[in-house]
Formats: C-alpha cells, structure tokens, sequence
C-alpha cells in the first residue's frame, strides 16, 4: 500500500470529515512534487528535515506567494502527516515541531454585511420570479436552491451537515421547529432551534418536494432517493453570489453570517458556540474580531 492510501486510512480512522481528509491529501500531493523536485529523491517520511520544512515554506512564501493562512494550512497538512509516521514507527519525532508557523495578522471570519445580505436576498427573490415566468420546468430546483441559502442563512450548519439532514431529524410545529445535526464536527451530535424564516422555507420545500418518500432532505428535482452533492450546492451559491455582486459567496460565508448576525444582536459567545457545534469557544471568538470587511468600512468612514 503506498504511502499516501496509509496516510488516508489513518485520517478516515481519526474520523477526520472526508472534505478535510481530500484537503490534506491534495496538500500532500503538493507537498511531495516539490520535494521531488528539489530533492531528486522521492518522499518518505524518513526523508524530511526540518530543513525541508523551512525551505517548503520559504518556497509557499516567495516562490508562490501564498496567504500566511494557506501556508500555514499546508504545514498543518505536514504537522499531521509526520504525526502519522511517528504512531505507526517509522520515525523517532516530527520534524514539523522545529519549525514556526507564519505569524498573521487576527481578521474574523468573512461573512456578509447587511447590504450584501439585502443583495443577496433580492437576488433570489428575482430568481425565483424570472423562473415563475420563463422557465416553469426549474421552479422547483430554483425553489429548493433558494431555501437551502435561506436555511443556512438561518441555521449556521455546515455544508456536510445540511446534506446529511433527513426527515427523522426535523421537528416543525406553527411556532417552533428544530433540526438535529447528528454527525457535526469532531462526530458531535447538537440540536438547532428553527426560526420562523428557516421554518417557512422547509415548510414551503417539502411542499413541492418530487419525491416525498425520500428520506434525505435536500434532493435532486427529478425525484431522486439521494442527497444533493456538495460541488452542487456550491454552484448553487456561486450563482446567487455572481447576481448579487457577491463573489466570495460560499456554504461557509453563509454559516460565519449566522454567526455574526447573532454576535452582533448581542447574543453570548457561549450560546453561539454551542448552536455552530463549536467544542472550543477560543474558536468562536473570531466573530467578535473585526474582518477585512470592517476594516475596509472603518478607513472608508474617513472620506
């Protein structure tokens, strides 16, 4: 088995999610051409120095010119898969552990200000009109792809989460309702109260869902059993992002407005954390950092 397949095993039995496992073997990969190529030798972990390490670095830095956050994912990568060479012995220490990660300047999480999150909801409300009119046989995807945003919107669940959600796991009454994220982060299971918003879009979805029997929430429209991919879901937010002027628009930007829409109404770091799934609340607290967004509002104020 190569090195690369064991490494894969090692992470799918950390329970690691499967985007974040894809994540670190593309890292890897990466990783491994360039050592190649500077070496002339191929990658093993009894190879790899601190030097390498240093000089991988200096390589994403200058060479590439990658963000300190990027650069220092990819050591992270490294970090874990040297970890893996030391539990299963093929090597005495990580080498990572010798060298610093990038030193980065604290932003908070990119999310959406009010006026991008007005953009965004007309934009959708026009979608959804323009296919009432012209195009009748896409109401319904347009109707599901615009409560998925909504939902999201609403709720701050992850894309993985949103995709695993099945009809055991909703509760919908006229004033209250709730969803059960059974395999969040870390395989934690937590419950997320529903708002009226989140409540009327999935009221209004499995109205006009094709296929009613499927247990998976958030189907195909053409009647299929299966959950909508994530590549699917995340060209469904590239499309509201490019008509309402949002580029950066993702599932995640999505989860970081929740989040912040709820610190900025004054709501504690510990409810937040514990809607977001988050175990450690030092990660909530980048919503009560200011983002590039702020920043760029605060110089703007001076004109």
């Amino acid at each position: 088995m190569g090195t690369f397949s064991a490494f894969e095993n090692y992470l799918i039995e950390q329970d690691r999610a499967t985007l974040t496992t894809r994540g670190y073997l593309a890292d890897m990969k990466h990783f491994s051409g360039w050592f190649e190529q500077t070496n002339g030798e191929p990658l093993t972990p009894q190879a790899v120095t601190p030097t390498d390490i240093r000089e991988y670095r200096q390589h994403l830095q200058v060479t590439e010119r990658r963000k300190a956050s990027t650069i220092n994912r990819h050591l992270a990568t490294l970090s874990a898969y040297l970890d893996w060479a030391v539990q299963t012995g093929q090597i005495d220490n990580n080498p990572r552990s010798k060298v610093k990660s990038v030193r980065q300047d604290e932003h908070g999480a990119r999310s959406l200000d009010k006026k991008q999150q007005y953009a965004l909801q007309r934009a959708i409300e026009k979608d959804l009109q323009l296919a009432a009119l012209r195009y009748p046989k896409r109401k319904v995807s347009r109707q599901r792809d615009a409560a998925i945003v909504i939902f999201l919107l609403n709720t701050g669940l992850r894309l993985s989460e949103l995709l695993d959600m099945r009809k055991s796991d909703i509760t919908l009454g006229d004033r209250k309702g709730s969803v059960v994220v059974r395999h969040g982060k870390g395989n934690r299971e937590r419950t997320v109260p529903l708002n009226n918003e989140a409540r009327k879009v999935l009221q209004d979805w499995f109205a006009i869902r094709p296929n009613k029997d499927a247990d998976f929430i958030w189907t195909a429209s053409d009647g299929s059993l299966e959950s909508l991919t994530p590549r699917s879901v995340q060209r469904v937010f590239k499309r509201f992002g490019q008509d309402a002027c949002i580029p950066h628009l993702t599932a995640h930007v999505a989860r970081h407005t929740f989040a912040k829409n709820l610190v900025d109404s004054g709501i504690g770091l510990e409810k937040v954390a514990a809607l977001l799934g988050h175990s450690n609340l030092n990660t909530t607290r980048i919503y009560i950092t200011p983002n590039e967004r702020d920043l760029e509002m605060a110089v703007d104020s001076l004109n």
